[in-house]
């Protein structure tokens, strides 16, 4: 079954674009749409996703914006499970909690909406990548805010050199189908 999944693991990646120097000089950014546009990494990259946590209890997956939303729907209906989107500040309609993240140069914001998680729900956080880790952490401490319990992490693409999964809780499963 490795071998199967490596296989999976080397079509999705090769289905990934890079396009250099985006959106400024020096990043390498990692452009998914290639990725949707092949039918069939499409579905593959569905079923990696969901794989770890299948069979687990799980009552929301939380999107982050924009691009967490676009996997982050199919994994929640493959574990039967609502989606929780966590947005840009001034995009969610109703009363917010919002959470300050560091970037490189500055700081930026996520919100969510106040009556998205009830105490005790078992959470699993998705984007399409995992970089600084500053917007995964941003969630996390959300999802704390609202009593939720974030049971797993879920990236199509991790960029270990920058080491973001140190920003996230150790005992926490932290999946990756692509690890670079």
């Amino acid at each position: 079954m490795k071998k199967v999944e490596q296989s999976i693991k080397n079509y999705i990646s090769e289905t990934i674009r890079t396009i250099p120097d985006f959106p400024k000089p020096g990043i390498q950014f990692k452009d998914i749409t290639t990725l949707l546009q092949d039918k069939k990494a499409l579905e593959l990259t569905s079923y990696m996703l969901a794989s770890p946590f299948r069979g687990k209890l799980v009552d929301f997956v939380v999107g982050l914006e924009s691009r967490g939303f676009l996997f982050g729907t199919n994994l929640a209906q493959d574990l039967n499970a609502g989606f929780i989107p966590v947005r840009k500040p001034g995009k969610l309609p109703a009363e917010t909690l919002s959470e300050v993240y560091a970037l490189e140069y500055g700081t930026d914001s996520v919100e969510i909406h106040k009556d998205a998680i009830f105490k005790g729900a078992k959470v699993i956080i998705h984007d399409d990548l995992i970089a600084t880790g500053g917007t995964a952490s941003a969630a996390t401490e959300l999802i704390k805010r609202l009593g939720g319990e974030i049971i797993g992490y879920s990236f199509i693409i991790e960029l270990s050199f920058l080491k973001g999964r140190d920003l996230l809780p150790e005992n926490i499963p932290i999946e990756s189908i692509i690890t670079e």
